[in-house]
């Protein structure tokens, strides 16, 4: 039994990996630049079923509000083209987020190098304390 359930998580994982190339390139060739911005997707994650799929993505050039509502607004359509392209039974319905945690993880790293410039200490605070013994 173990093994019927790890090949279906397996299964998973692929479908959801081919879903995620085939809508970049549906994306990239039929949505207009001009309007939805330069968009990338960072992940698929599939439903046990297969019935729903969330679609994570990026976007530069475009907000990321307009991005999302476009995309949902054109997810039955994008649906359809992706039920032509795999030969699949179940074609998952879609559903697009914004992925925040690229422009998250900038965020902290500017707060961690901001944070580790020797500049930013006041002049009056020492930042490495001397570790001399003054009790002899």
């Amino acid at each position: 039994m173990n093994r019927h359930k790890s090949s279906g998580a397996n299964r998973n994982v692929r479908l959801a990996e081919q879903i995620q190339k085939d809508l970049a390139v549906l994306i990239q060739r039929e949505l207009d630049m001009s309007r939805s911005g330069l968009i990338t997707l960072t992940g698929v994650d599939l439903s046990a079923d297969y019935a729903h799929a969330k679609v994570w993505f990026t976007v530069l050039g475009a907000e990321p509000e307009a991005a999302t509502t476009l995309l949902n607004e054109k997810a039955g359509w994008l649906h359809s083209l992706l039920f032509k392209m795999l030969h699949i039974h179940t074609v998952p319905t879609l559903r697009f987020f914004h992925d925040d945690q690229l422009a998250r993880g900038i965020e902290m790293t500017q707060l961690i190098d901001r944070a580790n410039r020797p500049e930013d200490y006041p002049e009056s605070v020492d930042p490495l304390p001397d570790t001399k013994d003054d009790r002899k």
